[in-house]
């Protein structure tokens, strides 16, 4: 549980302004989520809280790296973190009610009588968000020496053999190619 107080906000001591805080992650920090799709995570955040009466402006600021598997050929890739992901938090009387109904993502409802804000889950979703989709070599790097050879090769053998059209479920197809 302490780990998570490192988390929070005591917003209400803050006076109107910027406020910035920062935050080293690491892969202890995801325990608590389970498994994920990459290792040896070094996050930066950078979190500029901006206090103004009835709500808060969050920019947060995400840098660092995080081990991943190549789509394509299965070797571990070092990708980096980088992204910029930006929140307002509005102080309401029924913030369960507003959270349902706000269709807008980066607006977030909290109690009036709220006294920190619990950021833990933010930070979790924009580390996420930060690795690209599609994780997969450089071109450049295609085929290097990072890449798995024995994978690469057991890829081109299979295009190989879509290409010689040996699969006679598709034979019946062909006389279909040429109508125009």
């Amino acid at each position: 549980m302490s780990q998570r107080r490192e988390f929070e906000i005591a917003f209400v001591g803050l006076k109107p302004g910027v406020h910035v805080f920062e935050y080293r992650i690491d892969d202890k920090f995801f325990t608590s989520y389970g498994e994920q799709d990459f290792s040896n995570c070094v996050a930066n955040i950078k979190l500029s809280l901006d206090k103004k009466n009835g709500f808060m402006q969050l920019k947060f600021d995400i840098d660092g790296s995080a081990d991943v598997i190549c789509d394509r050929c299965g070797n571990t890739l070092t990708k980096q973190l980088w992204d910029e992901f930006n929140i307002v938090v509005k102080m309401v009387d029924d913030p369960e009610i507003m959270n349902e109904q706000e269709e807008d993502p980066d607006v977030y409802y909290i109690s009036r009588g709220e006294s920190h804000l619990h950021i833990a889950d933010w930070l979790y979703e924009f580390i996420n968000l930060s690795l690209p989709m599609q994780k997969m070599c450089n071109e450049e790097e295609m085929g290097g020496p990072q890449c798995n050879k024995e994978v690469l090769e057991q890829l081109k053998k299979m295009e190989e053999d879509v290409k010689k059209d040996n699969n006679p479920m598709w034979k019946g197809l062909e006389k279909f190619k040429d109508l125009e």
